[in-house]
Order: structure tokens, then C-alpha cells, then sequence
């Protein structure tokens, strides 16, 4: 990758993962507790880490937890505590549930301290650390994702030696390919989302992405010679084998999803750059949406 914000972005992850997990023991009470009721709400990018959030937590047996677009939050429904993600703390979606919710146990985790959105929030989680000047997410997202992780008791120290790792998976082979479809399981289809979406903003590259096991449903159709069906995670058995029958390659890591992201990341500036787009800057984005 060359000199560009989202690359020294997408290389300092292992780091500030790291950094997010050190900083948990000041931050774990404003956080889920176990047993709570919880929604995740974001938009964009932060979105998708809300709803691989949601279903680890679910999995993890500590309550009940659902994920909502910011505009699709339902404010008849009760929770325990909503948390809500927003690097800029400026979203308008998130900055409006948020005031909406005025009283009820609120959380906005942020790279900004002092945004409008810390103002309406009841606790907030500050990561100056993980934030960036590209437009495109990269560390962010993932930096929010590893705290989160790491209140529910994964080991992200082990997480960043994947990222380490991560940063180093050969991806010229893939370049070539004129489309990908990104498919995973469990807390590993919201980060499909994502793959998607960075893959389609950095470098306006047609991308998909769908449950794993649901790929077969339809969406399997496009697979041809020339295009990737990229597996965050271990696929379903037989996956490989049926894609590999349609001519399209199948690609995987021996990695967690969320390291595999990262190498999401470097593919997606890698192929913008090869078409000669500016993946610090996508066309038609801005750093944070924000409506008049």
C-alpha cells in the first residue's frame, strides 16, 4: 500500500486493539452488563460492528441483544441500555435517538470526546486513539468491535497477533478479479457487511455480501470464472467445493473474522489504487453524514 491515511490506518489496528483492551477495566461499567436486555444502534460501518457485536454477545449467553440502523431504531421498544456507535460523534441519526432517549441508560462509544452526540449520551466511551483521517473506516471500526470483544472475554492480545498476521496475507493474486462476494457465519456476517462496503467505497468495486449458508439461496448464481467468494471465517461444508464447481475462486483465511477484515482492508486500497481512485477520499462521502 502506498502512503495514504487508510493504509497507516489499516497497518496501526494490532496496536490499537491492544490499546482498546487495556483501556476496559476504565470503561467495563458503562458497558452491557450480563443479563441486560441491549440494543447496538449505528449507521454505515458502525452498523455492521453493532450487529457482529449483537451476535456475539447472544452466543455468548449474556442476554438478549439486537442491532438496528440509526434511522431504524424502534423507540417504542424498551431496553436496559442502548449503545450507540458514531466515530464522529456528529451522525445525526445517532445524535437524535440519542436526545430521544433522554433518561434511559445510554452508551456512545466515539473517537471524538466533546462531540454533539457525547452531550446526549448517559455514559461515553472515548477512542481517541483508533480515530482516522481518511473517510473510509478501518481502525475504528475494528477498535470499537475489539473493545466490545474483549468485555465479553475474548483474548484480543491473541486478535492482534491475527491482525499482525493479517497485514502480512499475500492479496496481488486477488486483484484481478472483477467481483467478490463476501460471505461468513454468525457474528462474522456483520462483518461480511462491512467487507462489502469498504470494498465498494474505497474502490467503487461491485461487492456483496450474505450469510454463509444462505449464499446458496440465490446469490450463488453470479458465481463465475473471474470473481472471488471471500469466506470471513470457517464456511459450511460442502461451500467450497459447489463454488469452486461454477468457475469462481473461493478464498479464505485461517484467521478470525475480524482479523480477516484487515485483510478486507488492504484489498480494498489495493484495488483503488490500481484504478487510480483516492481511497482516503471516496467519491460522494463524507467523514460523517450530516442532515440539514
Amino acid at each position: 500500500m502506498t502512503d495514504t491515511f487508510v493504509s497507516a490506518e489499516t497497518a496501526s489496528q494490532p496496536e490499537t486493539w491492544r490499546a482498546a483492551a487495556a483501556l476496559l477495566p476504565d470503561v467495563a461499567a458503562a458497558l452491557p452488563r450480563p443479563g441486560e436486555r441491549v440494543a447496538v444502534v449505528g449507521c454505515g460501518t458502525s452498523w455492521f460492528v453493532a450487529a457482529a457485536y449483537a451476535v456475539a454477545r447472544e452466543q455468548a449467553g449474556l442476554g438478549e441483544t439486537d442491532a438496528f440502523a440509526g434511522s431504524e431504531y424502534p423507540t417504542g421498544r424498551r431496553y436496559d441500555r442502548v449503545v450507540t456507535i458514531s466515530r464522529s460523534g456528529t451522525t445525526t441519526e445517532i445524535v437524535d435517538l440519542l436526545r430521544t432517549l433522554d433518561g434511559q441508560e445510554t452508551v456512545l462509544v466515539t473517537a471524538v470526546p466533546g462531540s454533539p452526540a457525547t452531550h446526549a449520551a448517559r455514559h461515553v466511551v472515548a477512542l481517541p486513539f483508533a480515530d482516522e483521517r481518511s473517510v473510509v473506516q478501518t481502525r475504528f471500526a475494528t477498535t470499537t468491535l475489539a473493545l466490545l470483544r474483549a468485555a465479553l472475554g475474548d483474548d484480543v492480545d491473541a486478535l492482534a497477533v491475527q491482525a499482525e498476521a493479517a497485514l502480512a496475507e499475500p492479496i496481488d493474486d486477488l486483484l484481478d478479479a472483477e467481483q467478490v462476494t463476501f460471505v461468513g457465519r454468525g457474528p462474522a456476517v456483520g462483518l461480511t457487511a462491512e467487507a462489502a462496503l469498504k470494498t465498494r467505497e474505497a474502490a467503487q468495486f461491485w461487492a456483496e455480501s450474505y450469510p454463509a449458508m444462505d449464499y446458496r439461496h440465490g446469490p450463488i448464481a453470479i458465481a463465475q470464472p473471474g470473481r472471488l467468494v471471500w469466506s470471513l471465517g470457517p464456511a459450511p461444508e460442502g461451500l467450497a467445493d459447489e463454488v469452486a464447481a461454477t468457475g469462481a475462486r473461493f478464498v479464505q483465511h485461517d484467521l478470525d473474522p475480524m482479523a480477516g477484515l484487515v485483510v478486507v482492508h488492504r484489498f480494498a486500497v489495493a484495488l483503488a489504487e490500481r484504478r487510480g481512485l483516492d481511497p482516503d477520499n471516496p467519491r460522494s462521502l463524507t467523514r460523517s453524514v450530516i442532515l440539514t
